[in-house]
């Protein structure tokens, strides 16, 4: 055989072998490669290494950023005489006694880790003092914490699923409202007015309550005031509850403005301001004039219906003596502002989309949404009128005409312009009275509805559905099984929760939320964590309502800035001037009031300073979740860890005022 030669075997025409190689310079060749190809792999494994290393400088960078920004966020935090107070609520002091509880078993457990003892087995040969008593702790929390930790966790679960069906089946409703097509419709035959003849509209009056509204008063009014139904066929009041006596001087100019655009508008302030919107709506309504009017339109400082809101809703009416309410949805100027006005427009769409709509079509009944809806004036009075004695009167007023026999319309397709409130100071206040609210009402209508003349079924939906299932056992269950069971079961494991709960059931539910607002898909996780932060503020504002606790009948304005859509008609065009202003109140005070006026220029830039503030209880919430998924991860528990721990960067993200509008 030749020096150089190389045989070559062939078994198959895709599969070669090499028998023989018999060549000195090949052999020399082969040694190279094989040497070039380990100093490669030693200077690509050297470039890894020193990735890696990169890495951990720019970690570290990340991580000092982000303790400096907590830091000053702590410094510079807002610590109010509330906040003083609200260390002392019960609530608080519950989160911060769990939380040290936490702290401790988590040390037992970590020294028990690197001690290297069986978390599930201890031998019976006394091993020492600590191992003693971390024996009986096991034998403890395995014959009673646990037990009774599963029997709570159980009961939550189950109203988990029940609430999962209701839900479920307002899906169903949903989709087949969508597939019919149904919509409530106006008979042509039955049109209420000739546009020929002004005389056969009815007579509506349109109310506008607000309470030192400075930054939407403007577009509001001028909104109402550009509705197209006859001049005079229409009166709007603005109700102005205004603390701030010069506010109440510009809503006042304001309304003089347009009367004498020949606007059939009238001011009214309260003296004696009592009972909040309920007082206001009720004094408003026994003005004698009153009674020549058949319908009132009733729309908050924020809203800005489009001009054809009274064409769209009022003739609902004609042909239906025992339709009380025409309900329109709200339509949101700033949803893409921030996360939070993210978030809530998910919530608010499920809401009017699904809750509103599917209740509205079959059973003729829902929450009234204190705005945005025209109300028949004989329903009003026969259902009692507004009353004061719950935070939520639009919902008061519902119930007891709904008892009374009248039943709702809602519209989807008719929108008014609202805002959202942008910080989550303001949405946290706004949540407390929504779910405060219906349970001091629940107490205070319970004997009217058991003693009613309605179905057994409508009395069953209002009892079960619509105040237990939607107003208490939600936020109860919410708040208990993800706050409270869930990080027990991580120091507890013989209680452990079934990953379908922590997981499956929730994204399922949250997914039927968002299909309403498709657009909203990519925030399905943080949509679904900030739900369950919120669950502390809901649970806290239900227990205080149902118990009459604490600030339960606590009624704050939600803060608005004042924002308008751009492709929104009913905007000013130009807006009138400060000195177009101050022109007009020179022409209208007396010379007593230009000492008012002074006081006006004075306030024309005021400086507030404004900062973020830390809610404590949701820092400490963070810190128990934390410190729970530090355990879960010691047990290898998996999807237990990853809710743990970004349900814990969740309430941290909240606690520190970090989503929603930042002011510092």
């Amino acid at each position: 055989m030749a020096p150089s030669s190389v045989v070559v075997t062939i078994d198959k025409s895709s599969n070669f072998s090499l028998v023989e190689v018999n060549d000195s310079e090949t052999s020399v060749f082969l040694e190279k490669q094989r040497t070039a190809s380990t100093r490669q792999y030693s200077w690509l494994l050297l470039l890894k290494a020193q990735r890696i290393l990169s890495f951990f400088p720019w970690l570290t960078m990340v991580f000092s950023k982000t303790f400096v920004s907590v830091k000053k966020r702590i410094a510079l935090s807002d610590s109010t005489k509330d906040e003083v107070k609200y260390k002392e609520r019960i609530m608080y002091r519950f989160v911060r006694a769990f939380l040290a509880i936490s702290i401790v078993a988590l040390v037992v457990e970590l020294f028990v880790y690197f001690q290297n003892w069986d978390f599930n087995f201890i031998p019976n040969e006394a091993m020492g003092l600590l191992h003693l008593a971390y024996r009986g702790w096991i034998s403890f929390r395995a014959e009673y914490l646990a037990p009774s930790v599963t029997i709570l966790s159980q009961f939550c679960v189950l109203l988990f699923l029940i609430q999962s069906i209701d839900r479920l089946i307002h899906g169903i409703g949903f989709f087949w409202i969508k597939f019919k097509k149904i919509k409530p419709v106006i008979d042509v035959d039955d049109q209420f007015y000739d546009i020929e003849d002004p005389s056969s509209f009815p007579m509506v009056l349109v109310q506008i309550p607000m309470c030192n509204e400075r930054e939407v008063y403007q577009q509001s009014i001028a909104a109402v005031c550009q509705l197209d139904w006859p001049k005079d066929r229409i009166l709007v009041q603005v109700l102005d509850d205004s603390s701030d006596e010069l506010l109440q001087i510009l809503i006042r100019n304001e309304v003089n403005s347009w009367k004498e655009k020949g606007v059939n508008i009238i001011y009214r302030h309260r003296f004696v301001r009592t009972g909040y919107k309920a007082g206001n709506l009720h004094s408003a309504m026994c003005c004698d004039y009153v009674k020549n009017y058949e319908f009132v339109a009733i729309l908050d400082a924020d809203f800005q219906p489009n001009p054809d809101f009274l064409m769209l809703t009022v003739p609902h009416f004609k042909g239906k003596p025992d339709l009380g309410l025409v309900q329109a949805r709200w339509s949101f100027v700033n949803k893409d502002e921030n996360l939070l006005t993210r978030l809530q427009n998910i919530n608010l769409c499920f809401h009017f989309e699904v809750e509103q709509q599917v209740n509205g079509h079959f059973l003729n009944f829902f929450g009234f949404n204190g705005t945005a809806g025209v109300w028949r004036i004989k329903a009003l009075e026969e259902s009692g009128g507004w009353l004061e004695r719950t935070t939520v009167e639009d919902m008061d007023i519902a119930v007891r005409a709904h008892l009374n026999g009248w039943k709702f319309i809602y519209l989807n397709d008719v929108r008014v312009l609202c805002e959202l409130p942008e910080s989550y100071e303001a949405y946290k206040k706004q949540q407390h009275r929504w779910h405060s609210g219906p349970m001091q009402l629940f107490r205070l209508c319970l004997p009217a509805i058991l003693s009613s003349k309605i179905s057994k079924w409508k009395k069953a939906n209002l009892i079960f559905l619509f105040f237990l299932l939607r107003k208490m056992i939600l936020p109860f269950y919410s708040f208990t099984l993800f706050c409270v069971i869930l990080p027990l079961t991580m120091f507890i494991p013989e209680a452990e929760l079934p990953i379908w709960v922590i997981c499956y059931v929730p994204i399922t539910m949250s997914i039927l939320n968002i299909l309403p607002s498709p657009k909203s898909f990519p925030f399905l996780m943080p949509y679904l964590l900030f739900e369950n932060t919120m669950s502390v503020t809901k649970f806290n504002a239900m227990i205080s309502g149902l118990f009459q606790l604490g600030s339960a009948y606590e009624w704050v304005v939600t803060k608005k800035t004042g924002r308008s859509s751009e492709s929104d008609l009913l905007v000013f065009a130009e807006r009138e001037s400060k000195s177009f202003n101050e022109d007009k109140i020179q022409r209208r005070l007396s010379e007593s009031g230009l000492e008012i006026l002074g006081k006006l220029k004075e306030q024309e830039t005021p400086v507030v300073e404004k900062k973020n503030r830390i809610y404590r209880k949701e820092v400490a919430l963070a810190f128990l979740l934390l410190t729970a998924a530090t355990r879960s991860l010691l047990s290898a528990h998996g999807i237990h860890f990853y809710f743990l721990l970004f349900q814990g960067l969740s309430f941290l993200v909240v606690g520190l005022d970090l989503i929603g509008e930042q002011v510092n």
